[in-house]
């Protein structure tokens, strides 16, 4: 049951009189199952201008025609008094009885009645107003009518149902109005509401039950509907209850241990093996449950093939249910009654609802007792008359069954041989020895072979030889071999049983094959001998039969009757002696004649006369068998022995001769059964005490004689006889048709009998049986023996109907299907398939043949191969027969099978599949799904074709042994069928030998029935992958400590990061790849050459005791696959041990490197980035310990590269000049070779040390390199001389001037003062042709990877790399960025720019999580430059910042306080007063302490070193140290550019020239003063300050450098030089300036971060410009042709334009200095007179003074604004 949810709906009715109604009722819940009704929430209270009342007055429950009252409370709970004017209702159906004017106190209440008068049934509203000062409010009076209104649940959720079950739920239906409500439910199916329609009373609730009856497996979301209304209204309400419900179907399952037997069924069997007759056996199996509902089942039984008396098989469970989940077991008996039989039994597991059936398999096989001899002949010998012999064998009962045994022998003396015991019982497993006596009374040959019937088995005999002579008579010997003729001859066990008539067994009794006979003879130990008499003419023949329906053949010696009764009762008065007697008569069926001896036992009643008789061939002859019992009331039995024999007179005379031509012929011998009593009247024999089992006997199968066994036993205390009598049968001729074996005998208490019943079923006998009556006592009692003998017919059932359907099949392939045959008979029979020769290649079927038990059914598998696209309908025959007698007629029945033929193909759902990154020597499976959209199935095989996209592993590689490339991608099969409709999963799995991009085909093939391909390989789909090694990069650097104020670009370089890139992406080696930890490596070898990768890690410089240094790697994971990696320190590598088992002691070098373990660390040691990830390293080198230490550790990435970093560090002692060079290799930008101004470069000079360095480059080697290269200036170096201040970097300018274009390598000196020299080697290279990219300044290559901020990274620049690329002199260019507050603090922050940088804004205040829109402007300088620049943010924390300035207040203020006051105590005589200083005093260790006292207490025990640390400790806390600031976290911004002159770069770029901005406020280079402020100033007027100026200054500054970049406009300048001066200047010039000073970029926060030593700016470093080679002499200005004017310089590029520079002039020294005062002069008038008209003269003379200045390597640009900046 499943009740409703909490959420219950409310559903009402409205009066359609009334409008605007509002619910009345709230949502109400129910806990469990008790719906609980709740009435309506009382109305809050609400406070109107100090007063507290309800919003409205309602009334619910009201007639018409009656008046109602109720009150309405006004709570005054404000601190006023309250006045308020009240405003009746408006409708006469509401009144009050109260004033209009009131008042109401602080804390008091007032009620107002309100009365309501309803006229009629409807909806009525009204309102109260109350007015005050303060303002106005309304009460609303409301009166509602009842209304239905039900409480129904939102949902019902109903529990999950199988399909075609039923599920329950109930929930509660409540009346919420005080009306009768009548209700009706409608709902569709699965759903059912019941009761369906009802009355409910007012508040009354009932509980409904919803019924939920799926007939399929879906989710059901159904409304149920309930229309509602007062009762006899009309119903015009309506509720919805959302009823949902789920149905799955339900599914059984069969669980037994036989899992073989199963497999071989195909599906469960439930075996019993063997079990003993009469016995019976139990087994269980599990009925499962896994679905997710109830399963109802019921167990049936397989129709048809049920025995007569019902099934051996019980089982204890007929039906029930299966909790979902659960399991029943179920109990299944076996009581087999049919020795040999095997019984198969199939239950059905029916589950309604199910999409399937389960079938069981019951099977097991009946066990019968297996006896057998150890001997089955005995030969006695030849022993005298009157002697006697015995002999001893053993019978071994080999089953598991128990054996009942009995041998048909007289062993009271009638019968010369005897066996004890007779009768009992054998164990199974067991043995028992049996002992046989040989007593013979007269001198002839004996044989008799003597059965022995068993219970539930076939009888065996046991062959008896003996030979009696006497004094006189010596008949000859029988022996053994004697027999052989009649082993060969006999054919059936049964036909001795009884030696003359019908009571003797028949040779078709027992109905054995050959195999069987010959086993159960020679199981026996000796010799075996047949048991059938030959059939010759040197034989006896058998008396007459005693039923023609036993139809047995004739015998040789025959004897009737077979059986003699004497049941005489004797009165008292007769004598013991007299007798009785009956005859017998003995018929020779043979030629021969033959003599008679009877076997008469001396004590025995019972006796023949005459006892021996001659009969002739084909007579017979009589005997007399007399009764003559010796006592009274006894019961006597005996078999009486005959022996025939030939007549010895018709030997001849000749033995010899005699016995050659006829051998020796054992006797034959008959046997009477003999039964008599001597009862006296009133004393005869009571009912016996005795029991037949079984007594039903059922006979089935062909019309052959069988038989079957049955046991009477005698479980009373007396004897008693029984004899079957044919006259007592209802129906004696049917009767006849049935034998008994024996039918007479006399069984004693305890004893028993085995009988043996014998028939052959034929078509009329009747269904209800035989009846055989069994006399017991003479006929006094009987025991009825019901014998059922059917006739059975063979048949076998065909599956399917008859017919056989394939699916559509591929032409040439094969299609398989299941079919069952079934044997519906009781009898075992044999199968044949038989198929047309014509249809042999279409259709096959396995197995072909075969046998099928009694109720057995068996699965065949068919096979069809279609040849042709067309439809097939074949029919081959089923031909069986039985199983037992194969020449019996066989039918046959006939299959229908239907297939047709069909084309297809396979197709992928992809035509390309990706497999992404598989890390080598890993493997990734992925699943390509093959679909077959036809309409048959398709077997196929697959093959894979491989390619290498990378060309380069193309060649290498190598093919298999085979010739064939292996693929890196293997299939788990390699073929398969993928049905109609339905999709193959094929599994692929890659295993990539290599770092490589791969590429495979998957082909496809069909196949036929013998598995050929049918069709050439077609492609399938396309398959990629990638094979990849784990690794990692380097994307970015930072610094710390130490060198926090070192550029990115410079520790880039420091740290070698792009060698361990390169390392980093270099494909391992296998041992690399193979290992996940590195190898094992020596300590005294160390670095191994396991290990090729080698990179250099450099920590630089710094003083002894500084900070250490600290840089962070971001390491990034540019793969798909993660990456883990580890650093190892030497101590953690696996260190060989048979190195440390050498007994060597370390060296020093190996001491040495262990200490030096502890100066460096890395920070973590291992991780792992996923693909994508980034993560920040951190290395650390303490300066601890002077000197240069070196220490190995390795970078293992798993099953990647595995490289040595070589970790490098110097710590330079105290007061020690060092100059650390990153690298004595310098590379300078190639330049163009003829280049008029080619760019200034830099070469970094770092200051380990903690003092400056005074540094000077080898000007000798400048100038000798300038002597060898035609004395032109090759390499100059701006700035030779200069300081390099502690920590710090120096910038080398050098200005590389190639002539020719080729590689120059030039090694110069660089001297330290009071240091060393070092050589660095300078590399340049010039090239003659402009390439298609231009060569622009070496950095660091852009990255794609998104950065991350560093550990303790405050803030966060979202670019710290800005490349400006190729840009003009006199040009600015513009870049944006962001700075942004990563931390959770407030930060400030500061840049710290150059000349030529400018960020806006330059400092400010961010937030946590706050970016700031930075904007950067670079405007480059008027020289051709390549820049490297370092640009600065200091970044620091606003909260530190704070509490630095408060300490350092406090300080301030101490210190002025100590300055100023002092405060004098007794108590602080002895003690110092704390001092302010700016640094913290050293302690001075003493070497002696103050002598202890006599009886002081001891020191405590410690060094002098701890004792002045202890001292040293107490001194600095009464020292109060001045507050340092806090360190500025440091942002690295690199700007890189290079720039060139306007006219190279309108040469080498022309399409930027018009997209660049040219500023001409440009950036000067310092130089020294060209002119003097007094110069300037004299004899000129006023300044302009103001906007004027800058307007002025501007505009003129633009226009002289735009006509200084026209060619044509420069050659009007040569005639300009001629003309004499029109002004002489008032002031002499100051000589020429000699060569700029170099840019050096200073820092306007920090200028001592670069200083310049040269103020001179010599180029040679001496102090003296360098000579410029000597010019020829040039004719005046006049004389110059035009042509050598325009021809300009030898040796210039012809590619350049024909432009001529000031030094070009043909003019000589004296002409270039008169041009020059003249052009200084007109452009100083033109400022004096401060005119915007601006003559040609002036723009020639300012044009020529800025060619001077080029000529003297002086901007273009520089001087005029200097003139300009100055005179304006």
């Amino acid at each position: 049951m499943c009740c409703p949810r909490d959420s219950v709906m409310l559903t009402e009715s409205e009066d359609p009189k009334s409008t605007g109604s509002e619910a009345l009722w709230n949502n109400f819940r129910h806990p469990g199952t008790q719906l609980k009704c709740l009435r309506r929430a009382p109305v809050q209270r609400n406070c109107f201008l100090g007063l507290e009342t309800k919003p409205e007055v309602l009334w619910e429950d009201w007639d018409e025609g009656r008046e109602y009252t109720k009150s309405l409370t006004l709570k005054n709970v404000g601190l006023k008094l309250q006045k308020l004017q009240l405003r009746p209702p408006v409708t006469k159906f509401f009144s009050i009885s109260i004033s209009r004017n009131i008042s109401v106190s602080p804390g008091t209440t007032l009620s107002i009645p309100v009365t309501f008068r309803p006229a009629q049934r409807c909806k009525y509203e009204d309102s109260i107003e109350f007015q005050s000062k303060d303002g106005t409010f309304q009460i609303i009076l409301r009166a509602v009518i009842p209304y239905p209104a039900l409480g129904v649940p939102d949902t019902v959720l109903l529990p999950l149902c199988a399909v075609y079950q039923s599920a329950s739920a109930t929930f509660l239906l409540k009346n919420l109005s005080k009306l009768h409500t009548y209700f009706y439910w409608e709902c569709s199916e699965p759903f059912q509401v019941s009761p369906e329609e009802g009355v409910l009373k007012p508040n009354q609730e009932i509980q409904l039950m919803v019924l939920f009856q799926p007939q399929q497996a879906l989710l059901y979301n159904q409304h149920a509907f309930c229309s509602f209304g007062e009762e006899g209204q009309k119903v015009d309400c309506c509720a919805t209850v959302l009823l949902q419900g789920a149905a799955k179907y339900p599914c059984l399952q069969l669980k037994n241990p036989s899992s073989k037997a199963e497999k071989q069924h195909g599906g469960p069997v439930l075996n019993f093996g063997s079990v003993a007759v009469g016995q019976s056996l139990q087994k269980g199996f599990d009925i499962c449950n896994p679905s997710h509902v109830t399963a109802f089942f019921s167990l049936t039984r397989l129709p048809g093939g049920v025995p007569l008396f019902g099934s051996e098989f019980f089982c204890d469970v007929s039906s029930g249910k299966v909790a979902p989940g659960g399991s029943l077991s179920a109990k299944v008996t076996f009581a087999p009654t049919v020795a040999g039989s095997v019984s198969v039994e199939y239950l059905t597991v029916e589950c309604k609802g199910a999409l399937n059936k389960t079938v069981l398999k019951l099977t097991g096989n009946c066990a019968g007792p297996k006896l057998s001899f150890s001997s089955s002949l005995i030969d006695f010998g030849c022993i005298k008359v009157g002697a006697t012999a015995s002999h001893s064998i053993e019978m071994v009962n080999s089953s598991f069954v128990q054996a009942t045994y009995q041998w048909d022998i007289d062993c009271a003396g009638h019968s010369v041989f005897s066996i004890q015991p007779q009768c009992g019982t054998l164990n199974p497993k067991s043995r028992l020895t049996l002992t046989i006596f040989y007593r013979p009374t007269m001198p002839v040959s004996h044989h008799r072979s003597v059965p022995c019937f068993i219970l539930h088995g076939e009888p065996m005999f046991l062959d008896l030889l003996g030979t009696c002579h006497s004094d006189l008579q010596k008949p000859a010997v029988l022996k053994p071999e004697h027999l052989g003729d009649i082993k060969e001859a006999r054919s059936d066990i049964i036909s001795v049983l009884l030696p003359n008539n019908s009571s003797q067994l028949d040779p078709q009794a027992f109905c054995l094959s050959t195999d069987e006979k010959s086993s159960r003879q020679t199981d026996n130990v000796s010799i075996v001998r047949s048991v059938t008499p030959k059939e010759d003419t040197d034989q006896p023949a058998s008396a007459e039969e005693d039923s023609p329906g036993l139809s047995s053949p004739p015998t040789r010696l025959s004897v009737v009757p077979s059986e003699l009764l004497f049941h005489q009762v004797r009165s008292s008065s007769m004598s013991t002696s007299s007798a009785t007697s009956q005859g017998v008569a003995i018929t020779n069926n043979s030629a021969v004649k033959l003599t008679l001896v009877w076997t008469n036992a001396a004590d025995s009643p019972f006796s023949v006369s005459p006892s021996t008789s001659d009969l002739s061939p084909l007579k017979s002859t009589s005997f007399r068998v007399a009764y003559n019992p010796k006592e009274l009331n006894a019961v006597h039995a005996a078999q009486l022995e005959c022996l025939a024999f030939k007549d010895q007179s018709q030997s001849c005379e000749n033995e010899d001769i005699c016995e050659n031509e006829e051998p020796i012929c054992p006797p034959w011998c008959v046997i009477v059964r003999v039964i008599g009593h001597s009862l006296e009247h009133g004393k005869e024999l009571m009912y016996p005490n005795c029991s037949l089992e079984p007594n039903n006997v059922v006979f089935t199968g062909l019309s052959v004689r069988s038989h079957q066994t049955l046991l009477l036993r005698n479980n009373g205390e007396q004897p008693f006889t029984f004899f079957r009598n044919l006259n007592d049968s209802l129906d004696p001729a049917l009767a006849v048709t049935v034998s008994l074996v024996p039918r007479c005998g006399l069984l004693f208490p305890g004893d028993h009998q085995i009988l043996t019943v014998i028939t052959t079923p034929k078509e009329d006998h009747p269904q209800e049986g035989i009846k055989l009556h069994l006399q017991l006592n003479s006929g006094t009692h009987t025991k009825e023996i019901t014998v059922f003998s059917i006739l059975e017919k063979i048949s076998m059932s065909l599956g399917g109907g008859g017919s056989l359907y394939f699916q559509d099949t591929y032409v040439g392939s094969a299609t398989k299907q299941t079919h069952f045959i079934r044997n519906v008979c009781r009898i075992p029979l044999s199968f044949q398939w038989n198929i047309r020769e014509s249809d042999q290649e279409l259709i096959s079927v396995q197995p072909k043949d075969g046998e099928l038990r009694v109720n057995e059914s068996a699965e065949q598998q068919w096979s069809f191969n279609p040849r042709e696209e067309k439809t097939y309908i074949l029919e081959p025959t089923l031909t069986f027969w039985p199983t037992q007698d194969p020449s019996y007629q066989k039918s046959v029945l006939t299959l229908k099978v239907v297939g047709r033929g069909a084309k297809c193909f396979i197709q992928a759902l992809k035509d390309v599949l990706d497999m992404g990154d598989t890390l080598v020597g890993r493997s990734q499976s992925v699943y390509v799904p093959l679909v077959n959209n036809s309409t048959c199935s398709i077997s196929f095989i697959v093959s894979v074709e491989q390619t290498l996209q990378d060309e380069e592993l193309r060649q290498d590689h190598v093919p298999a042994t085979n010739g064939s490339i292996c693929p890196a991608l293997q299939l788990d099969c390699e073929g398969g069928t993928v049905a109609s409709q339905s999709a193959f999963m094929l599994r692929a799995t890659f295993r990539p030998d290599r770092q490589a991009h791969y590429g495979w085909t998957i082909n496809y093939q069909t196949l036929n029935l013998t598995g050929m391909p049918l069709s050439p390989p077609k492609p399938v789909c396309e398959v990629r992958g990638n094979g990849v090694f784990p690794t990692l990069q380097v994307t970015d650097v930072s610094s710390g400590g130490v060198m926090a104020w070192l550029s990115k670009t410079y520790v880039w370089k420091l740290l070698s990061v792009d060698s361990l890139n390169a390392q980093l992406v270099c494909m391992p080696s296998p041992v690399e790849h193979s290992y996940r930890s590195p190898r094992r490596h020596s300590m005294r070898t160390y670095p191994t050459i396991l290990i090729k990768a080698m990179v250099d890690i450099n920590f630089s410089a710094a003083p002894l005791n500084s900070e250490p240094s600290t840089f962070a790697l971001v390491f990034y994971n540019p793969g798909s696959i993660p990456v883990e990696w580890t650093f190892l320190f030497p101590d953690d590598q696996q260190v060989d041990f048979k190195h440390w088992s050498q007994g060597e002691e370390l060296c020093n070098n190996e001491l040495e490197q262990m200490q030096v373990g502890e100066l460096f660390s890395v920070s973590p040691l291992s991780g792992t980035l996923l693909s994508g990830q980034q993560n920040s390293v951190q290395l650390s080198y303490s300066h601890t310990v002077s000197g240069t230490h070196q220490l190995p550790i390795i970078l293992k990435i798993l099953h990647g590269r595995e490289i040595l970093l070589h970790f490098q560090g110097v710590t330079v002692a105290q007061e020690r000049p060092h100059l650390y060079f990153l690298s004595t290799h310098h590379v300078f930008t190639p330049i163009m070779i003829g280049s008029l101004t080619p760019p200034i470069q830099t070469y970094n000079l770092y200051n380990g040390g903690d003092v400056p360095v005074h540094y000077e480059v080898d000007a000798g080697v400048l100038s000798k390199l300038q002597e060898n290269n035609f004395n032109q200036p090759l390499l100059c170096c701006l700035n030779p001389v200069g300081v390099a201040l502690p920590g710090k970097m120096a910038k080398l300018e050098f200005i590389f001037s190639p002539l020719e274009a080729k590689m120059y390598r030039m090694d110069v000196p660089i001297h330290v003062r009071h240091g060393e020299t070092t050589v660095v080697n300078f590399d340049g290279c010039g090239f003659g042709t402009q390439t298609a990219v231009f060569p622009s300044s070496d950095t660091k290559p852009v990255r794609c990877v998104r950065r991350i901020p560093v550990p303790e990274q405050d803030a966060f620049l979202s670019e710290d790399n800005i490349f400006l690329g190729d840009i003009p002199v006199c040009s600015q260019s513009s870049r944006v960025f962001f700075l942004t507050n990563v931390s959770l603090k407030e930060i400030l922050y500061k840049w710290c720019l150059t000349q030529v940088i400018r960020i806006h804004p330059k400092q400010g205040l961010l937030r946590p999580g706050e970016s700031i829109f930075c904007v950067l402007t670079f405007t480059a300088t008027d020289y051709p430059t390549i820049y490297h620049l370092d640009i600065i943010c200091q970044v620091t924390q606003h909260s530190a910042l704070t509490q630095y300035s408060e300490a350092l207040h406090r300080w301030e203020q101490e210190r002025v306080q100590q300055q100023n006051e002092f405060t004098i105590t007794e108590r602080d005589l002895a003690e110092s007063q704390k001092v302010l200083t700016d640094k913290v005093p050293t302690a001075v260790i003493q070497t002696k302490g103050p002598s202890l006292g006599k009886y002081k207490t001891l020191p405590p025990i410690c060094s002098r070193l701890a004792r002045a640390q202890q001292r040293a400790e107490s001194e600095a806390v009464k020292v109060s140290k001045r507050p340092t600031p806090p360190n500025p976290m440091l942002l690295h911004l690199e700007v890189s550019a290079r720039s060139y002159h306007a006219q190279e770069y309108l040469r080498y770029f022309p399409n930027r020239f018009n997209n660049r901005f040219r500023c001409f406020h440009s950036i000067k280079h310092l130089r020294p003063q060209i002119w003097s402020d007094a110069l300037l100033q004299e004899g000129r007027p006023s300044q302009i300050l103001g906007p004027e100026r800058h307007f002025l200054q501007h505009v003129i500054t633009s226009l002289i450098k735009s006509i200084l970049d026209d060619d044509a406009f420069t050659r009007s300048l040569l005639q300009l030089a001629s003309k004499p001066l029109f002004y002489k200047p008032k002031v002499i010039f100051s000589p020429p300036s000699p060569l700029p000073q170099p840019l050096i970029g200073l820092d306007e926060t920090n200028p001592e971060l670069h200083v310049r030593a040269d103020s001179l700016g010599t180029a040679a470093g001496s102090g003296t410009r360098l000579k410029m080679p000597p010019r020829a002499e040039r004719i005046p200005m006049q004389e110059v042709p035009p042509c050598q004017i325009q021809k300009g310089r030898q040796g210039d590029n012809p590619e350049q334009s024909n432009t001529v520079g000031f030094r070009d002039l043909p003019i000589n020294r004296t002409s270039r200095r008169y041009v020059l005062k003249h052009i200084a002069i007109s452009y100083e008038l033109f400022f004096i007179q401060m005119g915007l008209a601006m003559s040609l003269n002036v723009l020639h003379t300012a044009i020529l003074l800025s060619m001077y200045a080029r000529r003297d390597k002086v901007s273009n640009g520089s001087f005029p604004e200097v003139v300009t900046s100055k005179l304006v």
